[in-house]
């Protein structure tokens, strides 16, 4: 849990505006352009799911035939490979004969795939999958690692780096423990802890945004004027340092990016929270893709 700090009440706006950038910013930011790069070609991250299957209680068949419930892509996997089995809330997938599908690269005839907690993955020459849940529904989350065009990625649509968008801001705790809810884009709600928000000032001008925990940081899911035209529609995120002991840090623009349901439909990412739509155009970070199919 983030340490909660105390701040000292009548901040000047002086102290908010432009963060000197280290010298060797240019690179720092290359650096985590190619980082979020490789994550996202990663065999199973967003660029390389390819679906998610949903499940009917009893029988479910699985394989690359049209005759099946679940029909997986065609030529990764035989036409009946099996069927999975939800009874109860526990999910069994058993293999038909003479279908290799491996876990931890052990074949496997038999197998639950969940068990009220537990989520392990299997594979099929290409295909790696697991159970993923939503609400009451379970189904099969489907990665296929022979993509060409995630092979060919290299990175989406950006604003020109600007150091004027590397911003002073300070971090104000809330008083008592705060939820926000939060929607997705299928219309569900959740309830996230938030430990407080971030003021920074753009032109003088001062905002603030609700902060939610990451393991790396603050996590920021913003919306502002650019996504009416240039940037994706539903808003885009960021993660910031946590503060320090005097509750400073720095809001960088320029490592904005997309949330996963800009490029995948099978995505059910957060939108931001009214307290979080910035009434002004942040001409900075990644753009709306351009021929990658999103929500």
């Amino acid at each position: 849990m983030l340490v909660v700090i105390s701040l000292i009440s009548g901040c000047s706006k002086n102290e908010l505006g432009p963060a000197p950038v280290p010298d060797n910013y240019e690179e720092e930011i290359s650096e985590w352009k190619e980082h979020r790069i490789d994550v996202l070609k990663g065999p199973t991250n967003w660029l390389r799911l390819d679906g998610i299957y949903w499940l009917e209680e009893g029988e479910n068949s699985f394989g690359s035939g049209n005759d099946q419930d679940l029909q997986l892509p065609e030529g990764t996997i035989p036409e009946h490979a099996g069927v999975v089995i939800l009874e109860d809330g526990i999910i069994t997938m058993k293999t038909a004969a003479g279908v290799k599908i491996t876990h931890e690269g052990e074949p496997v005839t038999e197998m639950v795939l969940f068990d009220g907690e537990n989520r392990p993955r299997v594979e099929h020459e290409d295909l790696e999958w697991f159970i993923d849940t939503r609400g009451d529904q379970h189904g099969i989350r489907l990665y296929n690692k022979d993509n060409p065009k995630a092979d060919a990625f290299e990175g989406f649509p950006a604003y020109p780096l600007d150091e004027k968008w590397h911003l002073k801001a300070r971090f104000i705790p809330h008083t008592d423990s705060t939820t926000i809810t939060v929607d997705n884009v299928i219309g569900e709600q959740v309830e996230r802890f938030s430990p407080g928000k971030v003021e920074f000032a753009i032109d003088g001008e001062i905002f603030s945004l609700i902060a939610f925990e990451a393991s790396s940081g603050l996590f920021i899911i913003f919306a502002d004027e650019t996504n009416r035209t240039e940037t994706y529609h539903a808003g885009r995120y960021m993660i910031i340092p946590f503060p320090d002991e005097n509750g400073k840090t720095i809001i960088d623009f320029n490592k904005a990016y997309n949330p996963p349901c800009a490029f995948n439909v099978h995505t059910t990412c957060q939108l931001p929270p009214p307290q979080n739509r910035i009434d002004a155009a942040i001409t900075a970070g990644e753009k709306h893709p351009i021929d990658w199919e999103g929500i």
